[in-house]
C-alpha cells in the first residue's frame, strides 16, 4: 500500500511539473546562408512569445514586455554587427531581419508572431517601426521620408509610414482600412530608407552564365553574362521608388565584371558618340520588349541586373540600364524625359546632335533606349512624342563636373 501511495504521489509530481512548465518553449541555436555567409544565432527561452488566441494590441504589448525583458541583445548585436561590416543598405538589412524573423518564429506557422519579431528587430535596430491592427490582419509600418508610390502608408503624428508587408495582403485595400493604434518601441527613431546603393556579395558559385547578342554595324556581339536569381529575390517586394534612387541602384560584383569590361573593350576604339550610340543600341535591341502590365500585371521598376536576367522589360527598365551604362563606361550628364506613357533618356555632348533638349541652360541630345517603330538615331525622338509634354524627373552630374 505504502508503494502504491509513492508511486501514485511521483505520478502526481510529474503531472504538476508538466503543467507548470506546459507553453514554456526551450530556447535554440540556429543559422541561415544569407548571400555569402552562414549567419548563426543563439534564441534564448526568454524571448520566445506563446500562441495568440486571437489578435489584440494587448496581445501585442504583452509579447513586446516579455521579449523586452528578455535576452535579446545578442542577436540585436549580430544583426547591426552584420550590417556594419557588409555596409548593407536598410533595405538588405531588412531581407536579414526576416531571414532572422523566420528562423525564430516561421511565417507560415504564425504570421502574427513572424511580424512581431520582425517588428521587434527593426524597431531594437533603431527604425521607428511600428504595428497596428486593421480588419483582424496585424500590419507592420515603418517610417520613410522618400518618394514611393505603389504601396500602402498613412500620416501620423505628421510623419509618413510605408507598409512593409503590403505583399502579404495581395487583394485588401489596406488604404481603406482604418488601423487600430499604432504600437511602437520608444527609443526606435531613425528614418527607413529604400536606397540600394551597394549590392550583396553574392556567392560566386551562385551564378549562372546568360548569352545575349545583339547586331551593331552588320557585326554580331555576344555577351555571357553571369547572374544570380539571388537578385531577383532581393527585389521581389521592392516598392516603386523615385527616379534618382531607382537609377543608382547598382550591378552586383560578378555581373558587374562580366559585362562592363566587355562593352567598355567593344567601345574602345569608337569616338564618344559613336560609343554611346552602340550602348543605346545594345539596350535597345538585346532584350525583347513587353509592357509592365502584361508583364507583371502593374508597375514594376527592374533594377538594371533584373532586366538582364529578364526574358522581357520596358522602357523604365531600359532608361535605368541605358543610364548605368553611360554612367559607368563615359559618366556624362543625362537627364530622364518622362511623358505621359513613356520614359526616355537624353545625354550632354560637347556639341548636341540632333534637335537639342534645353534643361536648366544646358544642351542634350535625345538617346532613345527603347524599341521604337523608327530606327532612331541619337538627337532623333519619335514621332508620337513630338509636342507631347514631357518633365525631367531626373538630372544626373557627374561630381567633378559640379
Amino acid at each position: 500500500m505504502g508503494r502504491l501511495l509513492k508511486i501514485c504521489g511521483t505520478l502526481l509530481l510529474l503531472l504538476l511539473m508538466t503543467k507548470s512548465s506546459e507553453g514554456q518553449d526551450n530556447g535554440f541555436d540556429t543559422s541561415f546562408e544569407f548571400y555569402n555567409e552562414t549567419f548563426n544565432l543563439t534564441i534564448d527561452s526568454s524571448i520566445i512569445i506563446g500562441k495568440q488566441d486571437s489578435l489584440s494590441e494587448a496581445y501585442i504589448r504583452s509579447s513586446y514586455q516579455r521579449v523586452n525583458n528578455g535576452r535579446y541583445e545578442s542577436i540585436i548585436d549580430a544583426l547591426t554587427a552584420y550590417k556594419t561590416k557588409h555596409q548593407l543598405n536598410d533595405w538588405l538589412y531588412y531581407q536579414l531581419i526576416r531571414k532572422t524573423a523566420q528562423a525564430i518564429s516561421p511565417k507560415k506557422d504564425n504570421y502574427v508572431r513572424y511580424t512581431f519579431y520582425k517588428w521587434f528587430l527593426m524597431g531594437k535596430s533603431g527604425y521607428d517601426a511600428r504595428l497596428t491592427i486593421a480588419d483582424r490582419r496585424i500590419i507592420f509600418y515603418v517610417y520613410n521620408d522618400e518618394d514611393i508610390s505603389d504601396i500602402p502608408f498613412l500620416i501620423y503624428k505628421g510623419k509618413k509610414y510605408m507598409c512593409l508587408n503590403r505583399h502579404d495582403y495581395a487583394f485588401a485595400d489596406l488604404n481603406k482600412i482604418p488601423p487600430i493604434g499604432m504600437i511602437s518601441i520608444p527609443e526606435a527613431k531613425e528614418a527607413f530608407s529604400y536606397k540600394v546603393t551597394r549590392m550583396p556579395d553574392f556567392s560566386p558559385s551562385d551564378y549562372r552564365e546568360k548569352e545575349l547578342q545583339f547586331s551593331y554595324e552588320h557585326k554580331t556581339y555576344h555577351f555571357n553574362i553571369k547572374l544570380n536569381s539571388d537578385v531577383e529575390t532581393l527585389f521581389a517586394n521592392y516598392p516603386v521608388v523615385d527616379f534618382e534612387s531607382y537609377f543608382n541602384i547598382p550591378l552586383s560584383k560578378e555581373t558587374y565584371g562580366s559585362l562592363i569590361p566587355l562593352l567598355k573593350k567593344n567601345v574602345s576604339g569608337m569616338k564618344q558618340k559613336k560609343g554611346i550610340d552602340y550602348l543605346m543600341r545594345f539596350t535597345r535591341y538585346a532584350f525583347l520588349y513587353e509592357d509592365d502590365s502584361e508583364n507583371f500585371g502593374k508597375e514594376k521598376r527592374l533594377s538594371p541586373e533584373e532586366t538582364l536576367f529578364a526574358d522581357h522589360s520596358d522602357c523604365d527598365d531600359r532608361a535605368a540600364l541605358f543610364f548605368y551604362l553611360v554612367k559607368e563606361i563615359y559618366n556624362l550628364p543625362m537627364i530622364a524625359l518622362l511623358y505621359p506613357t513613356h520614359i526616355t533618356m537624353a545625354v550632354q555632348f560637347d556639341k548636341p546632335v540632333g534637335s537639342p533638349i534645353i534643361y536648366n541652360g544646358k544642351t542634350y541630345s535625345v538617346c532613345e533606349p527603347t524599341p521604337q517603330k523608327e530606327n532612331l538615331n541619337i538627337g532623333q525622338i519619335s514621332t508620337n512624342l513630338k509636342g507631347i509634354t514631357y518633365k525631367v524627373v531626373y538630372a544626373y552630374e557627374p561630381s567633378s563636373r559640379k
